[in-house]
């Protein structure tokens, strides 16, 4: 955490303060995608909505082994209490993904836009 104005932050949930149009921003790099995976995704999952950016690695010729970046840029519609989260999710396939170290290659934002 860089820094949280109002304590809107914790256990990794952004919870909205008031009602209103919020820009959130993801990015994460990983490597060891699974190629035998259908897909690989990352969502940012709102109270009222689910975003995400995802990947089908069997068009791979072999495991991605480098940087792969998933970004995720969107105006979400959040009322007061709502809360947005970060997950992942890989449908089959071998469980070796990795987050990139060091943490600058994760980033979460969000601000409230309207």
């Amino acid at each position: 955490e860089t820094f949280d104005q109002s304590n809107d932050f914790a256990s990794n949930t952004f919870t909205a303060p008031v009602t209103g149009r919020y820009q959130l921003n993801f990015n994460v790099s990983v490597e060891s995608i699974d190629t035998a995976a259908t897909s690989t995704r990352f969502n940012i999952t709102t109270s009222n909505r689910t975003y995400f950016s995802a990947l089908d690695p069997r068009q791979f010729a072999a495991d991605i082994l480098g940087k792969f970046t998933f970004n995720i840029h969107v105006l979400a519609d959040m009322d007061a209490a709502d809360t947005a989260a970060i997950f992942f999710t890989q449908d089959s396939g071998t469980a070796q993904v990795d987050i990139v170290s060091p943490a600058s290659y994760l980033r979460f934002s969000g601000f409230l836009a309207l």
